[in-house]
Order: structure tokens, then sequence, then C-alpha cells
């Protein structure tokens, strides 16, 4: 028993130093049929290759993300940039051929009269941003003259459009006369256009309003100065007389004129006096002082905070239209006119719509375009018809039959600031924020400039690139 035991450990360390070289075998065997299933790297270019250019590869997930929205935004910036230049040209060649006709040396251009104002919760601006961007090159590529009534503030239009038709009225004899300095700054200008043989221009002229709340003042204005008084309301005797009395009135604790003549006369008696056995008390003279200093400083507080009116109010409210008679120097035919759009609209939550009119600003260059055109071409106006109105008081939905006029932009309305539709102070109006009310008189006189539909033709076949504006340079004419 004892010489078979080596024996078998013997066997059994030979079994396993036999099956040791067999597991290394296996081993080897799968790491190269691993390398073997790994797919090789691709080859680089050789042209790249040759200008030492590194082998391109994809981004990773997150680089696609960035580069494919930032891509697909700046694509949309530049398309619409593109196509607004685009359409801002075909406008522009549409009326370029008034440029060309020849004009005598002494003749004035053909003028248009342009009104804007700042808008709601904003400055002037952006008003004068979006004339030069669409309104301006339509004109410029015409040759046209043009003659700007600006707005800083809520009124001022309306004020200035009624203080031009006054001043027609006074030169044609209605009303006060005109002043002398006036006068003589108008018979200059006429004498100095007689030496020169300068002759106005003749034709039809024409209003271009820019935005809803401009056109809210531009037809009030008109409202004002043809069927207004020619001249200031004056403020009735009555009312200065009671003034007046009010002013003489003594009211009790307050000092009046013949307090301020005993309180004379007794310090000039106390200063002439000599002086008596009683000390006077310097706290009771410190505290009299001073007492008289709060009388002042309360008076000019109270005139201080009474602020003025920007502008003068209305020389006739709304509800005297019917009452009031038209002025005989009224022409037959008022403008033509045209308003043009001005979506303006703040607020951070309104960003996303900010930012899809940002992206689509070629089609208000395009609506934009074609009424400055018709303004521009002026062949063709009407007047001013009837529009359908939602009734807000109607629970069916119903509709009401109102002028034209009122509806025009009427939707720019909802995108104004909300601080515009607060009550207003004493001082301040609230033409943006009141109704439109307009006189069947002044309104069936009102025209409104359109194009024809050859005009219309002629500008899709601009825009599509089938006919083509040569433009003459300087050596051809």
């Amino acid at each position: 028993m004892s010489d078979n035991k080596p024996t078998a450990f013997a066997a059994e360390g030979a079994a396993a130093a036999s099956s040791a070289p067999g597991t290394g075998n296996g081993a080897a065997g799968a790491a190269s049929g691993a390398a073997a299933k790994q797919p090789a790297a691709p080859q680089q270019n050789p042209a790249f290759k040759a200008m030492g250019l590194p082998r391109f590869r994809l981004p990773s997930r997150n680089w696609m993300i960035f580069l494919s929205v930032t891509g697909s935004f700046a694509s949309a910036v530049i398309y619409d940039k593109w196509q607004t230049r685009r359409i801002k040209q075909k406008w522009s060649d549409v009326v370029s051929h008034l440029a060309e006709e020849p004009l005598p040396t002494h003749n004035m251009p053909r003028s248009l009269t342009i009104y804007l104002t700042a808008p709601p919760g904003d400055g002037l601006r952006s008003a004068r941003e979006h004339f030069h961007n669409y309104v301006k090159p339509v004109l410029v590529s015409a040759a046209m003259d043009w003659d700007v009534v600006e707005g800083r503030k809520e009124g001022d239009v309306r004020f200035k459009t009624a203080e031009r038709i006054r001043r027609k009225r006074k030169r044609a004899g209605e009303g006060e006369p005109v002043p002398e300095e006036e006068l003589e700054k108008q018979y200059m200008l006429e004498a100095m256009r007689e030496k020169n043989g300068t002759i106005a221009y003749q034709g039809l002229g024409g209003d271009l309003v820019i935005g809803r709340h401009t056109w809210k003042e531009y037809v009030k204005g008109l409202h004002e100065g043809w069927i207004g008084p020619a001249d200031a309301p004056k403020q009735p005797e009555a009312e200065s007389g009671a003034s007046g009395e009010e002013a003489t009135k003594h009211v009790p604790g307050q000092p009046s004129l013949g307090d301020a003549a005993v309180k004379a006369t007794a310090n000039v008696v106390e200063a002439n006096t000599p002086a008596a056995t009683e000390i006077p008390d310097p706290e009771q003279k410190e505290k009299s002082q001073s007492e008289d200093k709060a009388e002042d400083t309360t008076e000019n507080k109270e005139q201080e905070e009474k602020p003025k009116p920007r502008n003068p109010f209305p020389y006739i409210s709304p509800s005297e239209y019917p009452a009031a008679s038209l002025s005989p120097a009224t022409p037959e035919t008022i403008g033509p006119s045209t308003a043009v759009r001005f979506p303006h609209i703040l607020g951070f939550r309104n960003t996303p719509i900010r930012l899809y009119r940002f992206l689509t600003r070629r089609r208000l260059a395009d609506d934009v375009g074609r009424e400055v055109a018709a303004a521009v071409l002026a062949s063709n106006y009407r007047p001013y018809a009837t529009a359908m109105s939602a009734n807000e008081d109607s629970a069916t939905g119903a509709e009401n039959s109102v002028l034209e006029q009122t509806q025009v932009l009427a939707h720019e309305e909802r995108n104004w600031w909300k601080t515009v539709r607060q009550p207003r102070k004493e001082h301040e109006e609230g033409t943006w924020i009141e109704d439109m009310v307009l006189d069947e008189r002044l309104a069936s006189r009102m025209r409104k400039f359109e194009l024809t539909s050859e005009v219309e033709e002629r500008a899709q076949r601009i825009g599509q690139g089938i006919e083509k504006v040569v433009k003459r340079t300087d050596e051809e004419s």
C-alpha cells in the first residue's frame, strides 16, 4: 500500500501539468477571437491626410442638440432677412418709375404728410425705426417728398392736426385774424417763391398714418379742426367774475388783504413806540416766524402740485359734433389717407409672440409696402365704407354695421401696454382709450388709397422675377 501512494500522487500531478497548457491555449484563443470580431478603424481620406487634417468624427449627442437648435434659429433669421430685403425691393421697384419722370426745375414735387407718434408705453424711437425700416425705402425709391407730424405723448398729433386745419381756416377769413408774425412769414415765403418762379404742386397730396393710436388722434384732430371753432373758446365772464369774488372773499382761518394791512400797521406802530417794560419772549417770536414759513410753503406746494396739461384740450367735444356747423372752407375730399400697421407689444410674458413676429417680419414688410405704394402711386382711392363690428352687449354674437374708419387697425389695441387703460388724471388726455366718434358730414368726405388690380399683378410679376425693372444710370439720363 505504501508503494502505491507515491505512484498515484505522481499520476495526478502529471494530469494537472498536462491540463495547464490546455487552459492557457483556450484563453489565448478567446482573445484572438474578440480581436477578430472588432471592426477595423476606417481609413482616413488620403487627401485630408496629406494636408495634415485630423480624421473627422460626428459630434456627441449634446453637441448635436445644441448645433441643431442654434442652426435652425440662425437659418430662420437669415431666411427672413433675405425675404424682407426682397419684398422691400419689390415695392420699391413698383414705384421707381415715378423718380424717372421729368420735373421742371421750378416746380415743387408731390408731398405726403406722415403722422407718427410714440406707441403706448414706449418712446418715439421705436416709431421712428419702424418708419425708417419699412416706409422710407419706398418713398425714397419714388423720389417722394414728405412732411412729418410727430408726437411724443398722447394728444400731440391731435393738437397739431387740428392746429394746421385752424390755420388754413384763418387764412380763408374765419375767426380772428392771423397774427402779424405769421403773416410776415407767409408773405416772405410767397415773395421768395414768386421771385424764384417756384410753382407749388397742384395735384393730390395725401396722409400716411402709422399705427392705430396715431389714427385715433388723426381722426379726432380732423373733426376738431373742421367742425370745432377756429379760435380757442374763451372763458365765460360769469366764471371769471365768480373766480374774482372767490379770490377777494375772506375765508376764515386764511390770511386776507385786511389782515395783511392790519399786520403791517401794527408792525409800524411797534417799531415807532418805545420799548415797554415787558421784554418780548424769543420763543414766541420763533414760533410765529415758523408758522409764517409753514403757511408760505403750503401755498407754494399747492401751486406746484397742479400740473399743466401738455396741450390745450379739444375745442369741441364729440357730443357736440351734431350741433356744430361744418366749416365753409372744408374741402369736398379730405385726404386721401391710409393707415399703416405698427405692431408693438411689450412684456416678458409676451416673449413668444415677439419672437414669432421677429422671425416673420417679411409679412409686415409686405403689408406696409403695399399701403405705402398705394399712397405714393395715388392711382386709385375710394370713400370709406361700412364695416361689421361685434356687438359686445349681444349674447348671440350679433354684429353691428359701423363706419369703416372706426375699425381701421382695431386689432392693435389688444397688444397695447396695460397702463394705457388706466384712468387718466385731470391734466391728461384719453384719446387712445376713448371710443371713436365720427360725424357723418366729415366721414363721408374722407377717402382711402387703394392699389388697382393691374398694380397688384405687376408687383407679383416683379416679386417672382418675371418682370425686370431696369433703372437708368446718370450717364443715360
